[in-house]
């Protein structure tokens, strides 16, 4: 029998139903053992806890399947899939969606994003990687695809000991999908585009915002490829300013506003978002709502520190520039950033503009990227929608 005995008192982790076990919480390994293998969890005195992929070149050692014993096979793993679809048929557009939430949906380290009739899929564990065509399969079974495209370019594969690669899965996949959100349309680049081509998880987020947005002059920062500048446009904003440090990202943003025939009231900047709000501020521009949608500012926690002078700054900088009674809408999805040090550096940054703040929400990731509460690492981002006066 495979199998992982733990250190005595690491059983704690498994008790507390959080999927991941480090290495260095293991005494010995037992058995015959490839990396990738499913292995039994047992504590010190040999009892079986839970089953899970192994992987000894990865700092996550274990990532836990099943607090059962049985069998982890084509058939447990089709179960899975259809389970994270069917949580999904009760809430969302399964053509605009995150269909696989790796930990939360318990299929470890794989994503799988819906976009139109195109489904995109990362693999991000060495144990899953082993199981890619059965879920490949379950999914074209339960969905129906017109195609599966593989989005495995991730560094982190590498501390897997996996390769980074691309290509097609699965039937015919061109190289721009169509989708709508919230009843707009977008080009999703799901070959080049970042991550899995579009993010999804602000898609309740960017729902939102259209109570703050109409009739308003409105500033997005860090658009990417345009989807708050075009909610707000589309919510009725009078005028919105998207700003992107990418020329691409602006030029895609621009055709995804000329897609909703927003072109006239949605413009697009390539700037450096820092370096805009700065400039602007210097010279007293004022927008009735700012939206504030950086990348992650840290992966690690090593820069937590510099990540929150980021945050701080722009957020400093976005407040001054707001109308007496404007909305902020501020957000991080930054992992080591939690809820409640997000919430203190807006408090920081809001007493050092000397406004008053007052919170509407303080929202996270859609429906579609459930959270476990045993696993903060799961509730990744943060999105607070705040009015600004001053003092």
């Amino acid at each position: 029998m495979k199998k992982a005995v733990l250190i005595p008192g690491k059983e704690k982790r498994v008790f507390s139903r959080h999927p991941w076990i480090f290495r260095s919480d293991i005494a010995r390994v037992e058995g015959d053992i490839i990396p990738g293998d499913v292995l039994d969890i047992c504590s010190s005195k040999g009892k079986f806890l839970a089953r899970g992929f192994y992987n000894p070149a990865s700092q996550i050692a274990l990532r836990i399947l099943t607090y059962r014993d049985e069998p982890i096979d084509r058939d447990f793993i089709a179960g899975r899939v259809r389970e994270a679809i069917s949580y999904r048929r009760t809430f969302a557009d399964l053509h605009s969606c995150r269909m696989i939430f790796a930990e939360s949906d318990r299929l470890p380290a794989l994503i799988v994003d819906s976009f139109g009739d195109v489904l995109v899929l990362q693999c991000l564990a060495l144990g899953m990687e082993r199981f890619k065509q059965d879920v490949v399969d379950a999914l074209v079974s339960e969905l129906h695809p017109a195609g599966i495209w593989e989005r495995n370019d991730v560094p982190v594969r590498r501390l897997e000991g996996l390769e980074m690669q691309t290509g097609l899965l699965y039937g015919n996949v061109p190289d721009r999908v169509q989708m709508t959100e919230n009843g707009i349309h977008f080009w999703v680049d799901v070959k080049e585009g970042q991550k899995t081509g579009f993010f999804l998880d602000q898609k309740e987020n960017r729902a939102a915002i259209a109570p703050f947005v109409r009739g308003k002059r409105v500033l997005d920062c860090f658009t990417h490829t345009g989807s708050f500048a075009l909610h707000a446009g589309y919510y009725g904003a009078s005028e919105v300013t998207g700003v992107d440090i990418s020329e691409f990202a602006c030029a895609f943003a621009e055709e995804n506003a000329r897609l909703n025939r927003l072109e006239n009231r949605v413009r697009f900047i390539a700037a450096n978002a820092f370096d805009l709000l700065a400039e602007e501020s210097r010279e007293g521009k004022k927008y009735d709502v700012i939206i504030l949608d950086p990348p992650a500012f840290t992966k690690s926690r090593s820069t937590v520190d510099s990540a929150r002078r980021g945050y701080k700054e722009i957020n400093l900088r976005a407040m001054k520039m707001l109308e007496p009674g404007g909305f902020l809408i501020t957000c991080s999805c930054s992992q080591h950033i939690l809820p409640d040090v997000f919430q203190d550096i807006v408090r920081d940054a809001a007493s050092d503009a000397r406004v008053l703040l007052r919170q509407v929400e303080f929202r996270t990731q859609g429906k579609d990227h459930p959270i476990l509460p045993f696993a903060p690492e799961t509730q990744y981002l943060k999105c607070g929608i705040y009015q600004v006066f001053p003092v």
